[in-house]
């Protein structure tokens, strides 16, 4: 059996919604032990669902949030059949505890002790308030990477500020820049990229402590602000603002120095083919795929800044032979011209797709509380060390046993007696 390259590592979980554990699902992926610490006392919203147990009538007209379950039913542990914690909750271990009690905070203190990362993305007074801070913990175990990851960091004025992807997103900016120009902000739609850009960016955060320690042997805190990791991914609209003094201006689909770049659509109800043309050199490939019609000769569109000036009458005529157009097979022909071309996918679509099939991407488990179904797989592809799903999402408390027995030693009466008392089990309290 291959060695993954995180092997050996332990990671103790206490992350929330999205970001963070999209994080920790690539440190599992890749063969970190990932233990999610969980509190039957405590739902955690968006995490595992967006309540324990939703309402029918609220399910019926309700969005995938909340209507997401295997065919729309919550079964009897919807927190263990939600897509929006099963997607990324793969590879992964879940033990629960009471962490408001001492004897909770006894149980953390001791899997700290053979552990090597901690990471958490809660507001900043939560870990805190559970006596779980970082001087607490490393108190513990000196060499602990500790990860925290609010949305504005753990210093500054905002450093007490709540929020979620779409919140943080509109203070960097991010949904300043989206949409049209003929459009007020309110037609802008949240897409949540900070989340995977946090979760990405935590977990090579991760490998770096990880390579301190084992030059120096030291640990050390990492205050990993969400709003900060995401700045970057917009630096251009910040370059122009602080070299040229201006805003630029929203796209919509379209680009500053490329055209034509835009959606067009194709046959069908609500079929789509985004077409980019670069260089003056794709546009007469265009063109040749096309059939080198009377209007793709006018002079006005020989050259970028002439296309780039006409762009709204480019974007009819190419409306009007794609919506004649089978999107992927307008795709195939305008790639095997040399002209980058892509099909708008839906989720249909994507598992149908003879390229990601071929790749083998989406691999098939079966969850004790879901069924059988294909999820997406690994996010890159190594040579030595190839990941896979090596195991289903995990469900609340499914590995108590492996904890408490294994990892901790305790007998058969102590761990029923943490069951009774409610640190060990795998139904949320009171719902």
């Amino acid at each position: 059996m291959t060695t993954l390259p995180l092997s050996g590592i332990r990671v103790l979980d206490f992350t929330v919604v999205w970001a963070g554990p999209y994080a920790t699902m690539m440190l599992a992926d890749f063969g970190a032990e990932v233990i999610r610490v969980e509190s039957l006392q405590h739902f955690p919203s968006t995490t595992r669902g967006l309540m324990p147990r939703p309402p029918a009538a609220l399910l019926a007209s309700a969005t995938h949030l909340l209507a997401g379950y295997p065919n729309w039913e919550p079964g009897a542990r919807p927190w263990d059949r939600h897509p929006m914690f099963n997607c990324h909750a793969r590879n992964k271990l879940s033990m629960t505890v009471d962490l408001t009690r001492p004897e909770g905070k006894e149980i953390v203190r001791r899997l700290v002790q053979c552990s090597d990362v901690l990471i958490e993305n809660n507001a900043v007074d939560v870990m805190p308030k559970l006596g779980l801070d970082y001087e607490t913990v490393r108190r513990w175990k000196e060499d602990i990477i500790y990860v925290s990851m609010p949305g504005f960091g753990h210093s500054g004025p905002y450093r007490t500020f709540q929020g979620y992807g779409s919140n943080v997103e509109a203070l960097c900016g991010f949904t300043a820049v989206r949409g049209y120009a003929d459009l007020d902000l309110t037609s802008t739609t949240a897409v949540y990229y900070m989340d995977a850009a946090s979760g990405a960016g935590a977990a090579f955060a991760v490998l770096c402590a990880l390579h301190y320690r084992q030059r120096t042997g030291q640990g050390q805190f990492i205050d990993f602000a969400q709003a900060e990791n995401m700045l970057p991914h917009l630096g251009e609209y910040f370059m122009e603002a602080a070299m040229n003094g201006r805003d630029l201006p929203r796209l919509g689909n379209r680009h500053p120095a490329m055209a034509p770049h835009n959606c067009y659509p194709c046959q069908g109800e609500d079929r789509w083919l985004v077409i980019a043309v670069a260089s003056d050199a794709e546009w007469q490939r265009l063109c040749q795929a096309l059939g080198s019609p009377p209007w793709a000769r006018q002079e006005k569109f020989a050259t970028l800044a002439g296309r780039l000036k006409h762009q709204d009458e480019l974007d009819q005529h190419l409306a009007a032979w794609t919506s004649t157009q089978e999107a992927r097979a307008a795709m195939a022909h305008l790639q095997a011209h040399g002209v980058a071309a892509g099909m708008v996918f839906r989720e249909p679509d994507a598992y149908a797709d003879p390229h990601l099939n071929a790749r083998g991407f989406f691999e098939t488990i079966t969850h004790r509380e879901c069924g059988t179904h294909r999820y997406p797989g690994m996010l890159w592809k190594m040579s030595k060390t190839p990941g896979h799903i090596r195991q289903p999402p995990c469900c609340l408390g499914e590995h108590n046993d492996y904890v408490y027995r294994e990892l901790l030693g305790m007998s058969d009466e102590e761990i029923a007696r943490l069951r009774r008392e409610g640190h060990i089990g795998d139904t949320y309290l009171g719902v």
